[in-house]
């Protein structure tokens, strides 16, 4: 699943989980302690669903056979079901036919269960459990859900389903656990105008008259409950074939066209897939499906062969969509594929291993990213990505890759930055440890070993070592099975004889815990001198010692591939700063990450990145202006409610960005590349958040004259204009927005307005969004996002009107959300009385074994708050001597 790392839940299960010894049925070995909250003496085979949805009323009426094996003699039946309503239940024998006494049906809703229970016990074989049912279609992103959208055409209601992690329930009633896998066998009726897609497919369709048809999809290979999919409307299809394989796009109708680019993406991602797996995609087609609307949870999901994507992901629009669109699409694309196989053909028994999914997604994603598109340099931004999970990893609310899950809520929660960008830096580290092609042939014997079934890491761990030769399974054990960031210091270096000997030392890299005694991991490090070749060598024990060619400056990470952080000691970093322009881009920006996180830490001066960035020539790469901005911004926002030392600040953030913006200015150049064009968009946009007046005025310009001149708001400015136009508006301006966003007739476009008006840095107009944001004008999925977008400029504003009005404001949100929802409203504040507030929410709302989104959030303030007292003056000081 891709996302945006906007993950949380509302419900909690009453049941405790089980931890019980199974048989692995693929293997004929014994698997011990698989987690489960539901009985392990029933495995279901088979599902044979007949569904008739009534997307009008926002129902359903719903018919399952369920092929089950009894392991043991049982008088009751223990299930998932949540929101569906029994009208029949029966259990007859496979082998003889007999018909059993009709169960007495009871269901837990807070336990998220049905349990049918029977006069008598059955014996251990082969049954069939029927049940029919009623569900609610919902109108959040969850189980079956509605989104209405507006085309030229007036409203349009279409259906989808979204079961990660735990939502299959209230579609099926069903053991929605990853372990039980099964075959499925789908049939829906529905309007004779209508398309409907699933996992596989159509294999029959008949004609019921009166308008309506019966569609039946072939039947599934075995797979997990939350990979089964539906949808349902009046979409359009397009389609290509690639080794075999008959690839769609499906969109509302009139759109398909802008999904060509994911068409073509999707089958050269697919080729690379299969080359690099060894083991053929398996399914007759892979159809990706765009649905208007958004979810606070996910942008896109993997089920097999039918991979739902939200339109922003998915479409390009040709009026206003941007280079930077185009990457997240492919990258997108590339990472559900992935899942295709790692998740889909092989996936984890419980969700303790969703990194085996999720982490290994992401990387390959970057892998295969940086090898059919290498124009783009998306190494460079797994640096970035790698600097957010260490940030996110350096802070007591952390936790390990592989946790310890125990209920749906922290299962929905799982899906964070350690789950995802730790857990592919930890894949690329160790890839780059033990060689590529090694790498590739231990991930194929993986996946060969355990098609159809479901795995821990340490499957993972044993195939990479059968095929490496030598252990990993320790280094990848420190890096998983514990929380935290390494530090490798620069200790000592002594050059004799044109070889620089180092010595390291490791502790751990921690923002809010100066005193803790550090973790050891085993650490495979890369260093050399400038100019020098690399060295490497595996630190443990708590340090080493390496031999580097040459003399010089010392660079530690060389190349970035390993997840740690690195410091040196004055000298040393002046002798890196004094080299930086020389450095490779990708050098160039590891050192300004963990010169600005360690700035922030103490452990060497605040005003160090300052340094770094006036050392970063114009002709730097592009995606290092990036950073160069990011840095600028984030250290703006410290700032905020101290204006005249925030104004001190942006006059020296503004006269570093300007030249840059010079340099490319406001019209794209020929042969510029796509980094190039994006950073464009990006100076543009990071100058106007620092309040550049001349940025600002031209924005309002072009706006202001895009009917009468043509260049005004070329495609790749479009969003970017608009962006500073509504962030900057004055109620006149907004006023024109709020008019376009209610006559536009683009759901995609319409969605973004409404955020755009949600952007605004006046606070009264922040309030009207807000407002707005609890009637039915924006749309139900836009609504919690309208508030999010508030929450960026005042987030103080936004929580507290969200927890005023949290009764209207919990139905906008998706269930696997709400948890951390509410959290991340606050997490932009820098008032001590949040956590208080924050405190309070989660002793009213949230189980107690579920706050750790709560904790996240008052950690990062408070964090905040500290460096905002002990790091700011050493700023003011680096500008106040810049002046003189």
């Amino acid at each position: 699943m891709h996302r945006s790392l906007t993950v949380a839940i509302a419900l909690t299960l009453a049941c405790a989980p089980l931890c019980v010894a199974v048989a692995n049925p693929q293997k004929g070995t014994q698997v011990s302690e698989v987690t489960t909250q539901l009985p392990r003496d029933v495995r279901p085979t088979h599902y044979e669903i007949s569904v008739t949805p009534h997307a009008g009323k926002l129902t359903f009426d719903g018919r399952v056979e369920v092929t089950i094996d009894v392991l043991q003699a049982t008088d009751r039946i223990v299930l998932n079901a949540v929101g569906l309503h029994f009208s029949e239940a029966h259990v007859h024998s496979t082998r003889n036919k007999r018909a059993y006494p009709d169960p007495e049906v009871g269901v837990d809703e807070s336990a998220q269960t049905a349990t049918f229970s029977f006069p008598q016990a059955l014996e251990a074989g082969s049954y069939r459990l029927i049940m029919e049912y009623t569900g609610i279609i919902g109108t959040q992103a969850n189980g079956l859900f509605a989104i209405d959208y507006v085309t030229k055409a007036g409203k349009k209601r279409a259906l989808y389903t979204q079961f990660e992690n735990s939502d299959a329930r209230k579609f099926i009633p069903s053991w929605d656990e990853p372990d039980h896998k099964a075959t499925f066998d789908l049939t829906a009726t529905i309007p004779d105008a209508q398309m409907a897609v699933s996992n596989m497919p159509v294999k029959h369709r008949e004609d019921l008259g009166e308008g309506m048809s019966r569609v039946t999809f072939a039947t599934s290979p075995k797979m997990s409950t939350y990979l089964l999919f539906f949808a349902l409307g009046d979409f359009d299809r397009a389609t290509a074939t690639a080794d075999g394989v008959e690839f769609g796009v499906i969109t509302q109708q009139g759109l398909v066209s802008q999904a060509q680019f994911a068409l073509d993406s999707s089958q050269a991602v697919l080729r690379e897939y299969n080359d690099y797996f060894g083991v053929p995609y398996p399914l007759p087609k892979l159809d990706n499906i765009a649905s208007p609307g958004s979810s606070q949870f996910f942008g896109a999901m993997e089920n097999w062969g039918a991979i739902f994507t939200f339109e922003r992901g998915l479409l390009i629009d040709p009026a206003f969509s941007t280079d930077a669109d185009k990457q997240r699409i492919f990258g997108t694309a590339a990472h559900e594929i992935a899942h295709q196989w790692f998740g889909d053909l092989v996936t984890m028994q419980w969700w303790d291993d969703l990194w085996l999914n999720e982490g290994f997604a992401s990387w390959m994603a970057g892998r295969t990213t940086q090898k059919l598109h290498p124009e783009w340099k998306s190494q460079l931004g797994a640096v970035g990505s790698r600097e957010y999970a260490m940030s996110a990893d350096a802070i007591a609310s952390t936790h390990p890759v592989v946790q310890k899950i125990e209920t749906v809520e922290q299962a929905s929660q799982a899906f964070d930055a350690i789950t995802y960008s730790k857990g592919a830096a930890v894949i690329n580290m160790l890839e780059n440890y033990v060689g590529a092609d090694v790498w590739r042939d231990g991930v194929r014997r993986y996946i060969k070993a355990h098609a159809y079934a479901n795995t821990r890491s340490d499957d993972l761990w044993r195939e990479i070592e059968a095929a490496a030769g030598k252990p990993i399974t320790a280094i990848a054990h420190d890096f998983t099975l514990q929380p935290g960031v390494p530090l490798i210091s620069l200790e000592e270096a002594v050059c004799d004889n044109g070889q620089t000997t180092i010595k390291l030392s490791q502790g751990e890299f921690t923002k809010d815990r100066p005193d803790k005694t550090p973790l050891r991991w085993r650490v495979p490090v890369i260093a050399r001198t400038l100019g020098g070749e690399p060295a490497r060598a595996l630190i443990e024990g708590g340090g080493g010692t390496m031999h580097l060619q040459g003399c010089g400056a010392v660079l530690l990470n060389a190349g970035q591939s390993g997840y740690y952080r690195t410091r040196y000691a004055p000298g040393d970093f002046a002798a890196l700063r004094d080299g930086f322009a020389s450095l490779a881009p990708i050098d160039q920006l590891g050192i300004m990450g963990n010169t600005a996180e360690l700035g922030m830490t103490g452990q060497q001066s605040a005003a160090d990145i300052l340094d770094l960035i006036k050392a970063t020539p114009l002709d730097a790469d592009a995606k290092v202006w990036d950073r160069v901005a990011e840095s600028l911004q984030r250290l703006d926002l410290l700032y905020r409610g101290d204006v005249a030392r925030q104004q001190k600040f942006r006059s020296f953030a503004i006269g570093t960005l300007r030249p840059a913006l010079k340099k490319y200015g406001w019209q794209a150049k020929d042969a510029e590349s796509e980094p190039e064009a994006i950073l464009r968009a990006n100076l543009i946009s990071s100058l106007a958040d620092l309040g550049d007046s001349e940025v600002i005025a031209e924005a309002r310009r072009r706006y202001a004259a895009r009917e009468t001149e043509p260049q005004a708001m070329p495609r790749a400015l479009y969003k970017t204009i608009l962006n500073i136009v509504a962030s900057h508006a004055d109620v006149a301006a907004w006023n024109q927005l709020h008019a376009a966003a209610k006559m536009e007739k683009g759901a995609m476009m319409k969605d973004r307005l409404y955020l755009m008006l949600a952007s605004a840095k006046d606070k009264a107009l922040a309030q009207r969004a807000l407002d707005m944001a609890l009637t039915d004008e924006p749309g139900a999925t836009n609504s919690a996002a309208m508030i999010r977008s508030v929450a960026e400029e005042h987030p103080d504003l936004a929580f507290d009107f969200a927890m005023a009005h949290r009764e209207n404001v919990e139905p906008l949100i998706d269930t696997t959300s709400s948890s951390r929802y509410y959290p991340r409203l606050a997490g932009n504040s820098l008032d001590p009385a949040m956590v208080g507030k924050l405190k309070d929410y989660a002793d009213k709302y949230v189980a107690a074994s579920s706050r750790r989104a709560t904790q996240t959030a008052i950690d990062n303030i408070e964090y905040r708050i500290h460096i905002r007292a002990q790091r700011l003056p050493a700023i003011d000081a680096w500008l106040k001597k810049q002046e003189g």
